[in-house]
């Protein structure tokens, strides 16, 4: 097995875990994005620049997955959508990252 195949089944474990609610995420630390038939993990970093977010997800388990990365200065979000099953948002909020269900893309 491939290690992109390995990490993308890890990714996929984790998110079957633990859900996608509004609470702190800890640098490095993935939390599970749930969007439907459309899932994956987001974790972040801290660099000189700002907070690096790192999105991955695909539909289902056998999707291409594609990967965001958003760099968040302290009050920015980023939201996540589908045009059927709602948003996520991934702010941040001082030195921390905060996920959670939105209720439209345009929040």
């Amino acid at each position: 097995m491939s290690i992109r195949k390995v990490a993308i089944a890890t990714a996929f474990i984790v998110a079957s875990l633990t859900a996608a609610r509004a609470e702190g995420v800890r640098p490095i630390e993935a939390k599970s994005i749930g969007l439907g038939a459309v899932s994956g993990v987001a974790y972040y970093t801290a660099e000189r620049d700002g907070l690096h977010v790192v999105t991955t997800l695909a539909e289902g388990k056998d999707g291409m997955p594609i990967r965001v990365v958003s760099v968040l200065a302290p009050g920015q979000r980023v939201v996540l959508s589908t045009p059927l099953t709602g948003a996520v948002e991934i702010s941040r909020q001082g030195d921390s990252v905060v996920v959670r269900k939105a209720t439209t893309a345009t929040n």
